[in-house]
C-alpha cells in the first residue's frame, strides 16, 4: 500500500474504496470532529487516535480483493499501567507495532486481547499477541469458526458474557445476537461510557457493506438490544469508519430494517 501522511494521499486512498464500505472516512483526518481529534500516531501500516481519556482507537489496513484496502478498527482501554484491546490490526507486523505502541508509549502491560469476531479484520494479528504470552479470550463461536476456517484462534472462550479487570477497572464483552456474523460481540468500557461495537455497529452514512456471513433478518433486533443494554453509553467505535455516539445504534437499526 502506497502512503504517506498527507492529506492528499489520504484522498486518493480513501477515494478508491467502495462508498459500500468507508463513505466519509476522511473526516477522521481532514476536520476534527465530536469525538476523533488527529491521531496521535501514524506509520503506513497503523494509526492510533485518542478517543477518550482512556480509550484509543487503533486503525489498520486490510488488503483485499473485491473492496481495495480496508481500514478497520479496533480498541485500547487502558487503567493503572495495564491495557486490554479489542480486535487485532489486519496482520502479524501491524500488530506487533502496536504493541511494542502499548507498551512503549502507554507504559501499560496488555492484559487480554479480545477479537469481536472471526473475520480477519479482527484476528488477523492474533499469534503476535500469542508470541508475547498475551491471553486471548472469544466468545466461544468465535474459536470454532476460526478453527473451522484454519485460522489461528483465540484460547479462552465465554459463553456469552465477559468480566476482565484492566488496572482499578473493568472491561466487558457480550454476545447479544447475529447481525454482521453468527458471533459478533460488543464491548464495553463502563468507567467511561466507551463501547467497541465492532462490525455489528455501522458508522453514519455507512452502506450495508460486506454481507456474505450476516444474518440480515436478526441484525436490527441484535442492535436494538445493544441499545438496551447499554443505555448509557457516550461513545461508539465502529468495526469500520468514524466514531460516534448512540445515533450509530439507530442509524444501524433503521439500514437493516429496511431490508
Amino acid at each position: 500500500m502506497i502512503y504517506d501522511h498527507t492529506a492528499k494521499t489520504l484522498k486518493l486512498i480513501i477515494a478508491s474504496l467502495t462508498n459500500d464500505i468507508f463513505p466519509k472516512y476522511l473526516n477522521i483526518y481532514i476536520h476534527k470532529k465530536d469525538f476523533l481529534q488527529s491521531p496521535i500516531y501514524e506509520s503506513k501500516q497503523l494509526i492510533i487516535t485518542q478517543v477518550s481519556k482512556n480509550t484509543f482507537q487503533h486503525t489498520s489496513f486490510l488488503h483485499t480483493k473485491d473492496f481495495g484496502v480496508v481500514p478497520g478498527n479496533g480498541l485500547i482501554v487502558r487503567s493503572s499501567n495495564q491495557a486490554i484491546i479489542f480486535d487485532t490490526p489486519v496482520n502479524y507486523e501491524s500488530t506487533d507495532e502496536l504493541i511494542q505502541w502499548v507498551e512503549s508509549t502507554l507504559h501499560c502491560k496488555i492484559v487480554a486481547i479480545i477479537p469481536t469476531h472471526y473475520h480477519p479484520d479482527c484476528l488477523g494479528g492474533l499469534k503476535a499477541f500469542h508470541d508475547k504470552g498475551i491471553p486471548s479470550y472469544a466468545y466461544f463461536k468465535t474459536i470454532e469458526l476460526a478453527k473451522k476456517n484454519n485460522f489461528i484462534s483465540p484460547q479462552n472462550s465465554f459463553q456469552d458474557s465477559l468480566i476482565l479487570k484492566v488496572g482499578d477497572q473493568k472491561i466487558t464483552a457480550k454476545f447479544l445476537g447475529e447481525g454482521h456474523t453468527s458471533d459478533n460481540i460488543v464491548g464495553y468500557f463502563p468507567s467511561e461510557n466507551v463501547m467497541f461495537g465492532g462490525c455489528l455497529i455501522k458508522e453514519m452514512g455507512a452502506k450495508k457493506g460486506y454481507l456474505q456471513d450476516a444474518n440480515i433478518s436478526d441484525w436490527s433486533t441484535t442492535v436494538e438490544k445493544v441499545k438496551k443494554e447499554y443505555p448509557q453509553v457516550r461513545i461508539i467505535v465502529p468495526g469500520h469508519g468514524q466514531v460516534g455516539d448512540k445515533k450509530l445504534l439507530d442509524y444501524t437499526i433503521e439500514l437493516f430494517k429496511k431490508m
